[in-house]
């Protein structure tokens, strides 16, 4: 292990110790899913993939069952996710944690509404978002011999997944480990966290990450062991130990990477958002107390800081060869201004993006938000772009960079105030 890693994994261990313990004080309440005002397992679901569920199961997607490979790539067709995002991770980190190593390591693909798991002869899993009530989980067989596949929405995802990691609502998780050479974890970190503002020294363990050779020390494409000094990682090539021909591309992406942990962050805490103002009025009987006001304010910052990266992890400018397919697919239903412009616009220099706004705005999840919160949202938004004051919230950004911004949001967003 480099020095580096010695001196990160020491301060990991303290910090994730300590994040551990604040999930577990945080009154949690809001967040009991069977309780009348969320009825999250019998409430009439709005997911994209539960409108498709009944196409699959009756065959009428048209999928190929040529081979494992074959049908992974229809369905990704199908459900209108990118193959190009495909990310790899060899933890076994997992519901089907017996099937993943370093020899057969996991892929998984995303777009904006649907994340989907595949390991080499097991199973598919689907974590698909519904606006109002977060992550729905299901999972179903690769069908063989003409055997129909029966899509069973998984209680058992629940364990991880609505847990301290997403303050127990139906959320997201990437873990990052230090997987022993089996993938087994040997360590555990970054617990209770998702976000663009992680630094990159908290992440990728157990993942394999390609392209992303010039952001610094990262815990990507390593396995470690237990030795009397400590844990000795040793450097895991991509495709070091299995064949990049069983999956559709040859790549883990690191835009990849930079986007779906951007999104695990967003739905993460927009669906927290929409459980804790259920909570607060059923709590109330439908007035909100001074108390949930002062809460509600501060989603309304929290909500406004992420949206805009106001705490995003600097990139360095340099290195990064991030997949050309994956980059075209992802810019390809960009909503753009009359002057060219749009959120999904990359940087990938000093920041993600040219116009730091999330294109996740214009996501189902965020835009079912009630609307007098996403009002606030919105004029909490352009007090931070505005072109006359200085917020010093928002210092970071340039008056170019708001124009661009105030101009596309006003021309793609219709739901945007008249007056904004």
């Amino acid at each position: 292990m480099s020095l580096f890693h010695a001196a990160v994994f020491a301060f990991v261990l303290f910090l994730s110790t300590g994040l551990f313990f604040a999930a577990e004080k945080e009154d949690l309440s809001f967040a009991d899913l069977e309780a009348p005002e969320h009825d999250y397992w019998n409430r009439p679901l709005n997911d994209p993939f539960t409108k498709l569920k009944d196409d699959l199961e009756q065959g009428r997607m048209n999928l190929d069952e040529s081979s494992e490979k074959a049908y992974l790539e229809s369905l990704l067709e199908a459900l209108k996710i990118p193959v190009s995002s495909q990310m790899l991770v060899y933890s076994t980190t997992s519901l089907q944690l017996s099937l993943i190593s370093p020899r057969t390591p996991r892929a998984l693909y995303f777009n904006e509404e649907i994340y989907l798991g595949y390991v080499q002869g097991g199973r598919i899993e689907i974590v698909s978002i519904d606006p109002e009530i977060g992550g729905i989980f299901y999972i179903f067989d690769i069908p063989r011999n003409r055997k129909r596949p029966v899509a069973e929405r998984s209680r058992r995802c629940m364990n991880c997944h609505s847990d301290e990691d997403t303050h127990e609502i139906p959320g997201l998780v990437i873990k990052s480990v230090v997987p022993g050479p089996t993938g087994g974890s040997l360590e555990s970190y970054r617990r209770a966290r998702t976000g663009h503002d992680i630094p990159f020294s908290d992440r990728f363990g157990g993942w394999h990450v390609t392209g992303a050779e010039g952001i610094g020390p990262h815990w990507g494409n390593l396995t470690g062991r237990f030795t009397p000094e400590g844990i000795v990682t040793t450097p895991l090539p991509p495709g070091e130990k299995f064949d990049w021909a069983v999956f559709p591309v040859a790549t883990s992406d690191f835009l990849a990477h930079l986007l779906h942990e951007h999104q695990v962050g967003f739905v993460n805490r927009v669906v927290q958002v929409q459980y804790r103002l259920r909570t607060a009025l059923k709590r109330s009987n439908g007035r909100l107390s001074d108390e949930d006001r002062k809460e509600v304010s501060r989603l309304v910052e929290e909500l406004t800081r992420y949206l805009l990266f106001a705490d995003e992890a600097p990139l360095q400018g340099k290195g990064l060869q991030c997949d050309a397919l994956y980059q075209e697919e992802f810019l390809a239903n960009r909503r753009r201004s009359s002057k060219g412009d749009s959120l999904k616009d990359l940087d990938l220099t000093t920041h993600i993006f040219r116009n730091r706004c999330s294109y996740m705005i214009y996501s189902p999840v965020f835009q079912n938000l009630p609307v007098g919160f996403k009002k606030r949202i919105y004029a909490r938004i352009g007090e931070a772009l505005s072109l006359t004051k200085s917020d010093p919230e928002f210092a970071f950004f340039s008056l170019d960079e708001k124009t661009r911004v105030r101009t596309i949001l006003k021309e793609t967003l219709p739901d945007l105030p008249a007056d904004w």
